[in-house]
């Protein structure tokens, strides 16, 4: 092919590209203009959509999380000076974490009670209270998120749920935080020595000491994988 028919070729491809454009433009125009109601008001419910999303959000839900956070700050002095009964029912000037969580139990701050009644619920011996309230936690707050996970399986292990607190402390040690990840798989190698797996227990007590040497349950971990390496 000689150098005239390339440009042609060339030539005749640009103006095709061009035409193909310019149908695209022309054909877009027209279904703008024959829809345009239609898009001006899915428009209109966007924008409106978003508006009340936005007003929701800073005139309702704000002003329940700061109500929630004032009531619940009271609570939580509360339930530290292990004083649980008005922490969980108040104490006439504030609510306490059971009417919280009744009134505010879709905000953090209803969330976060939830986590505090289910603590003290395990403190006092009611193991079933307690996994029902911890399981309300829906916070974000990633060791509170751990330690609900924990607290659940101690209730489960209270409860003789062996597997069911086996599958909650997992769960907490998937995160291999440094402050709690060593201190549950301490817990959870125990529970499967009360199963007799002492396989499991020492693979536990194992990933302390390899992992997490900076850690409090370091220190004493080598007596727990000396005692179950002598019953092998």
């Amino acid at each position: 092919m000689n150098t005239e028919n390339i440009k042609a070729n060339n030539e005749n491809e640009q103006e095709n590209n061009g035409l193909n454009v310019g149908e695209i433009v022309s054909q877009s125009e027209k279904f703008i203009e024959k829809n345009k109601k239609a898009i001006i008001a899915i428009i209109a419910v966007v924008v409106l959509g978003l508006a009340g999303y936005f007003s929701y959000q800073n005139f309702v839900v704000a002003p329940r999380e700061k109500n929630v956070q004032e009531e619940l700050f009271a609570a939580q002095k509360y339930f530290e000076q292990e004083d649980f009964e008005k922490a969980l029912k108040g104490d006439g000037k504030h609510m306490g974490l059971i009417s919280i969580i009744d009134e505010y139990g879709s905000t953090k701050g209803g969330s976060l009670a939830s986590y505090y009644a289910g603590n003290i619920y395990l403190r006092q011996g009611e193991y079933n209270k307690a996994i029902e309230y911890l399981s309300n936690y829906k916070g974000n707050d990633k060791v509170i998120s751990i330690q609900t996970k924990a607290l659940i399986a101690d209730a489960y292990v209270e409860l003789g749920q062996l597997d069911k607190a086996i599958s909650n402390y997992k769960e907490a040690a998937k995160s291999n935080n440094v402050m709690t990840t060593p201190f549950v798989l301490l817990k959870l190698g125990q529970v499967y020595e009360m199963q007799k797996n002492n396989t499991e227990a020492l693979n536990c007590y194992k990933r302390i000491k390899t992992e997490f040497p900076a850690s409090q349950e370091y220190r004493e971990i080598e007596k727990y994988i000396s005692r179950l390496e002598s019953l092998q």
